[in-house]
């Protein structure tokens, strides 16, 4: 099948796939006489599993390694557990920073009960301050005047 057929087929999108290929993660197409690249149903089957791993919120590095052990079906399974209980942990650490998050945003919401006039709007008064707070203070230039 050409690119456009896999792409349609695993609802990837076509840069997508020339992505996977020039990282490695799918092994090239082989090209017909007309140069068109000629993919299979192991491609398409990779794919999916690549993209199954994307949507566990895996990265590139850990799909690769993935795939390596995938590739080794003799290997023992260690290194696959342990890569999954890292990434875990990783997904903890998100759930932790996301409902700091919400928790934020909620009082941040709070601050602005009804709508009224921009400049009154608790939010956006909130938002200067904290941004005014964070920039660093910008160093006075003295300009001299001539007399």
């Amino acid at each position: 099948m050409r690119i456009g057929n896999l792409a349609e087929a695993t609802g990837t999108a076509i840069e997508t796939i020339r992505f996977y290929e020039r990282e490695g993660l799918i092994p090239a197409a082989r090209r017909e006489e007309n140069n068109y690249r000629v993919y299979t149903l192991a491609h398409a089957e990779r794919l999916a599993f690549i993209r199954h791993c994307r949507n566990l919120d895996m990265t590139l590095d850990e799909i690769r390694t993935l795939l390596r052990l995938r590739d080794a079906p003799k290997q023992d399974c260690g290194e696959v557990n342990a890569l999954l209980d890292e990434h875990i942990g990783h997904v903890t650490h998100r759930i932790r920073e996301l409902r700091t998050l919400q928790r934020d945003l909620k009082a941040l919401r709070a601050l602005c009960g009804t709508p009224h006039a921009i400049e009154q709007c608790g939010i956006l008064n909130e938002l200067d301050t904290v941004a005014a707070q964070s920039t660093p203070a910008l160093p006075h230039h003295h300009i001299r005047g001539t007399h």
